[in-house]
């Protein structure tokens, strides 16, 4: 993998993401701070709802009412993205910063080729000639995999397969020599052979270019074999975040550990896979205290009545590791003393 240098590409600092409804206010993302280095790879995982996309979006962005960033600060190369305009936005998104959507094929457009939207980024941003830009669309088709490119440039987003979409949508990030790709669940609904194919392509992009990407996934196999950091997220928060090594070999909050016991292992027969008891609270109706409190075994174990009252702040655990959680802190928001790493 590439080296990681020390300077931030990116910066997301107390980022808050709210959607108004007719039900209450969605905090869906709600105080996230994480950072993106220059040439690395950043796991966000987390169960469905838990604000990854909408971290996602928030970056581009691209936040739709009734939702709204409500506050926060996102440092892309020391420039705060929520205090510039529009128009350097739109010079940014593409250039600088490219999005793989979850769902590629409702991402294109199906009234043009696939060709022509490539074409169209690489235009928008470059003084290329519609003659080159066509030509480099075939030559990043072809770099991403997709067979017979000089027939498939020509073919409208409903001929393809989900994982041909998925290749054109990295073929557009790949058409500007992108710093930052933030890939939403780019694997999500194709069958493992395809989902290997896709992976292998954004490495070899990774490899190639230096670029950093932001890798969204709740599978953590995915995480495993791609990613240098890992931030787990929760209720809208980040309870956990520690190198990739560090997180699989001591996995410090309860929810971490939850999912890490919820994957079936390879060689392993169990007759039932452990569960996370509960579910996932409302974002309109946040319990009080730790938001996981509520599916949490090990607050009654340790009998930490501090968890329903008040919320535990994220703090240093170990070199580089960090997490949200009472077990590993007292009431001033210090490191405990004994280090309940038994759990």
């Amino acid at each position: 993998m590439t080296e990681i240098n020390k300077q931030p590409l990116l910066e997301v600092k107390n980022l808050k993401t709210y959607f108004h409804t007719e039900d209450g206010v969605v905090k869906a993302v709600d105080g996230v701070d994480f950072c993106v280095y220059p040439g690395e790879v950043l796991g966000l995982v987390g169960e469905s709802g838990c604000g990854k996309s909408v971290t996602s979006f928030s970056i581009m962005r691209l936040v739709d009412a009734p939702g709204k960033i409500e506050a926060g600060e996102i440092y892309f190369e020391g420039r705060d993205l929520l205090k510039i305009s529009e128009k350097e936005m739109v010079k940014l998104r593409g250039e600088h910063l490219t999005m793989i959507f979850q769902q590629p094929q409702t991402s294109l457009n199906p009234v043009f080729s696939v060709g022509d939207q490539i074409v169209e980024v690489i235009q928008i941003h470059s003084n290329t000639s519609k003659e080159e830009a066509w030509q480099k669309a075939i030559d990043l088709l072809r770099q991403v995999g997709i067979a017979d490119p000089e027939r498939k440039i020509n073919a409208y987003p409903h001929e393809m397969s989900g994982g041909q979409a998925q290749r054109v949508m990295i073929a557009m990030g790949l058409a500007l020599n992108t710093q930052l790709l933030i890939a939403d669940e780019p694997t999500t609904a194709l069958d493992v052979t395809i989902q290997a194919q896709i992976l292998d392509i954004l490495r070899e992009m990774q490899d190639r270019t230096g670029a950093s990407i932001i890798l969204i996934t709740h599978d953590l196999g995915v995480i495993a074999e791609m990613a240098h950091r890992v931030a787990i997220m929760y209720a809208g928060r980040v309870v956990e975040e520690a190198s990739v090594v560090d997180f699989f070999k001591n996995p410090v909050h309860p929810y971490s550990k939850g999912l890490i016991a919820s994957v079936p292992v390879l060689g392993q027969l169990k007759e039932t896979l452990e569960t996370i008891p509960g579910n996932v609270p409302n974002l309109i109706d946040l319990p009080v205290g730790c938001r996981f409190a509520p599916r949490c075994q090990w607050r009654e174990k340790y009998n930490l009545e501090i968890c329903t009252r008040l919320e535990p702040d994220l703090i240093q655990w170990e070199d580089k590791h960090t997490v949200r959680c009472w077990l590993y802190q007292d009431s001033e928001g210090q490191p405990a003393p004994i280090k309940r790493s038994s759990i």
